[in-house]
């Protein structure tokens, strides 16, 4: 095999290894080894020990002496710290999709918020959805910096662990929330619209944290 194919396998293992992480197939604390994952993913174990190294170069991966590589576990001070960080850039986002957004766009938003109303006994679902919905908001922002801002902290959402849409109240909450953002947003009501954003983030904290406690 060429440098260049043996490059273009450790990409693919590299994506697929990141799919399997974002649809919590791996969770934080689990070991990936790599014999295990060539198998599961028909590759051989030099693209995948590759896909490992550009994981723990992005910090999703953590290698443990005597165990290997494990995904990362995020302590409940980085919890907060990355609540925080998105608090800021979904204000900002929710603002500023006030200003730019179209009447398409929020129509959008509106549908992808009945999807996760529909999705209440499909917690991954729900949480790819709601992922979805957050991620549209950011395009109607209008700003690439901002953008790329939400991105840098994609590798860190990922170590959050399992979803918190784990039961029907929780989406019922998290669905009437969207629905007050996607309103300011509607009506150009940039105090709003950053208000009930950062309303939500907070309210998504607290669940986190009462998780990590339980």
């Amino acid at each position: 095999m060429s440098d260049d194919q043996e490059l273009s396998q450790g990409g693919i293992a590299f994506a697929k290894l990141m799919s399997a992480i974002e649809a919590g197939e791996f969770r934080p604390g689990d070991r990936l080894r790599e014999t295990d994952i060539a198998e599961r993913l028909s590759l051989s174990r030099t693209p995948v020990r590759e896909a490992l190294r550009r994981l723990e170069a992005e910090r999703i991966v953590e290698h443990r002496p005597r165990i290997g590589a494990v995904i990362r576990t995020l302590g409940q001070t980085e919890v907060v710290e990355l609540y925080e960080m998105r608090l800021v850039l979904e204000r900002t986002a929710a603002e500023m999709a006030a200003k730019h957004a179209s009447a398409a766009e929020v129509d959008a938003l509106f549908a992808i918020n009945d999807e996760i109303a529909a999705a209440t006994n499909a917690p991954s679902r729900a949480a790819a959805i709601n992922q979805r919905f957050h991620r549209s908001i950011y395009l109607a922002a209008r700003n690439r910096f901002l953008l790329e801002s939400a991105r840098a902290l994609n590798n860190a959402l990922l170590l959050l662990g399992p979803t918190t849409l784990a039961d029907e109240a929780r989406i019922t909450t998290v669905v009437g929330q969207h629905g007050l953002i996607i309103e300011a947003i509607s009506q150009a009501d940039i105090d709003a619209a950053g208000a009930t954003a950062e309303a939500h983030l907070q309210t998504s904290l607290r669940h986190r944290l009462s998780l990590m406690r339980s």
